[in-house]
């Protein structure tokens, strides 16, 4: 889609249906949040947009000058020490603008554990970062005092909050973390990790400027005021509505070597959760990118057929859905915290129907195992075989008899409310039906159902849903064992926030992510994150569904449009449009 020289001007029109669960760059989580940080939030390093997946992977300089080695000294003989030396003509946009600093960087550090909006991200630095661990368990004490569970209640009690965040960050130091001077940065590890420059292109590691700490982290006041050091600003956020990103002027291009800027304007219009009518508007030219919508599969056949250039299936390999346990709940007698019903569930799902529901082979595979194809520690496996995949009920209903429910239970099923997600919940009811149990469905929006619904302890606790069907797209690709399995599965990620919905704790596979974060070798990391996988999924922690590709369609005005797989969509950045 890249023709001829790059066309400047214009408004860029996305639209989709569910606002993001997190604004905020340190605890943003979903691929639309990736997105949309992407435009306004820089990192360390980042990764390109490609249409070649291949491409997407290597790790590279982003607000960083250049890449820490051990050859150019970058990185200490024993793998512990990395300094990164910051671009000199990266701007906040600020009146007047101002560099973006070393000291912005450590903020961002501090302030992923915050109890207000901490970060699904945190674990990952928790155990890599030295004295990390240590800082946000300090921090969780202030959440415990009341400060989680008070905030956003009013404007005043939201500024006491964050005069009570801010005060703790700026009063602690994180040892693993520190400014020498505005432009290096010295991270010290507790133990080498080769995937370390990975961890430093996730959103959540995006510097943070000082005024972040007028703000309650994520709260209604910071989505107002997010502040830019990328090509565009959020000029315009109307919640559950519209974005309205425009020009930063602030930002140069010959400072940032991952993103373009050539259209005025971006506007993303939210709230249309029907597939069908977005796509209906990209094909008629009154939209021109999908904000959280694949292709409808019901326009799948057709656009195959009529080789239609607008459309692509794009390479982005993901556990995507899977079904996750609500271990807490108290329902049916504690029943899912009993591994023997959760295995005679396992029988009961058809995978091969939801391949029919997202598009067929060419778009998804059946999934058994947490680690997709394409991450470090995949190894095929199917703990929980079933006749082509299709199910079997009579297994399930044997073995959900055998763990003392014959009667089977009631389960309530929360679903998102856009793209398929409500047909590959009918679907999964009706395979549980056959099983002798019965499942109540609740329509949910994205924002509520990973921002509020599922990541709640409190609410898993209280018994507010069962199980769910989320989604997960590695927080990166290739030396990623890590981006799956400790997020998703870890017992020491638990808390509000946190992505391992169901409150899964096993130290067993706890024991196996430490043996791969440790490994002398990246082959004995794999082999770690393989039985970790296995052991978890042969305890139905959670039950893996579809490998899926992204199906997309750009309008026929749209130019160079260029996949992130992290996302799940194009480069805003880098997109122009036809005359």
């Amino acid at each position: 889609m890249h023709t001829g020289r790059p066309r400047d001007g214009g408004t860029l029109r996305v639209v989709g249906s569910s606002d993001v669960e997190h604004l905020d760059p340190a605890s943003a989580e979903s691929v639309g949040a990736r997105g949309l940080d992407r435009t306004f939030a820089r990192t360390l390093f980042g990764t390109v947009a490609s249409n070649v997946f291949a491409e997407t992977i290597p790790v590279r300089p982003d607000v960083a000058e250049r890449l820490p080695t051990r050859a150019n000294g970058d990185v200490g003989a024993d793998g512990l020490t990395y300094t990164v030396r910051l671009r000199g003509d990266v701007l906040w946009d600020t009146a007047p603008p101002r560099p973006v600093t070393a000291a912005d960087f450590v903020r961002a550090f501090k302030r992923l554990c915050n109890p207000a909006a901490p970060s699904a991200g945190t674990g990952y630095f928790t155990s890599t970062l030295r004295g990390m661990d240590d800082y946000c368990r300090g921090y969780a004490r202030l959440g415990a005092g009341g400060i989680g569970a008070a905030t956003s209640g009013s404007s005043a009690a939201d500024a006491r909050a964050a005069a009570t965040l801010a005060a703790y960050q700026n009063g602690h130091d994180i040892e693993g973390v520190r400014a020498a001077g505005d432009r290096t940065l010295v991270f010290r590890l507790t133990r080498p990790a080769s995937d370390f420059l990975s961890l430093l292109t996730l959103e959540y590691t995006a510097a943070a400027p000082r005024e972040y700490d007028r703000y309650l982290p994520d709260g209604p006041l910071f989505r107002q005021h997010t502040v830019s050091d990328g090509p565009y600003r959020i000029s315009e956020y109307r919640p559950d509505t519209s974005y309205l990103l425009t020009r930063n002027p602030a930002w140069r291009a010959g400072s940032d070597p991952l993103r373009e800027r050539h259209v005025d304007r971006v506007r993303i219009t939210l709230g249309q959760d029907s597939a069908e009518a977005v796509q209906q508007q990209l094909e008629t030219g009154t939209a021109d990118l999908a904000w959280d919508q694949p292709v409808p599969t019901s326009a799948l056949p057709r656009l195959r057929s009529g080789h239609d250039p607008r459309f692509a299936v794009r390479e982005a390999p993901s556990t995507s859905p899977y079904v996750v346990f609500n271990l807490r709940s108290p329902n049916n007698r504690h029943a899912l915290a009993d591994r023997n019903v959760r295995r005679a569930l396992a029988y009961a799902v058809d995978r091969s129907a939801l391949v029919k529901i997202v598009g067929g082979p060419a778009v998804a595979r059946p999934l058994h195992t947490a680690i997709p194809p394409g991450t470090t520690g995949y190894a095929p496996a199917d703990p929980f075989p079933t006749p082509g995949d299709s199910g079997d009920p009579a297994t399930c209903r044997r073995l959900l008899a055998s763990a003392g429910y014959p009667g089977g239970l009631t389960l309530r099923f929360p679903y998102r409310v856009n793209s398929v997600h409500r047909l590959i919940a009918e679907s999964l009811r009706e395979n549980l039906a056959a099983c002798g149990v019965r499942t109540v469905l609740s329509p949910d929006t994205g924002e509520d159902f990973y921002g509020r619904t599922i990541s709640d302890p409190a609410r898993g606790a209280a018994g507010a849903w069962d199980v769910a069907a989320p989604g997960w797209t590695p927080d990166w690709y290739g030396s990623n064992g890590r981006a799956v399995l400790l997020p998703l599965l870890s017992g020491r990620a638990l808390g509000p926030g946190s992505t391992n919905y169901g409150g899964y704790d096993d130290p067993r596979v706890d024991a196996l992510i430490d043996q791969a974060l440790t490994a002398p070798s990246e082959a004995r990391a794999a082999e770690a994150w393989r039985r970790a996988d296995r052991t978890a999924t042969e305890d139905a922690a959670i039950l893996p569904l579809l490998d899926r590709s992204h199906t997309i369609f750009a309008s026929s005005r749209v130019r160079n449009a260029l996949f992130l797989p992290t996302s799940a969509g194009y480069d805003y950045t880098r997109v122009y449009l036809a005359q």
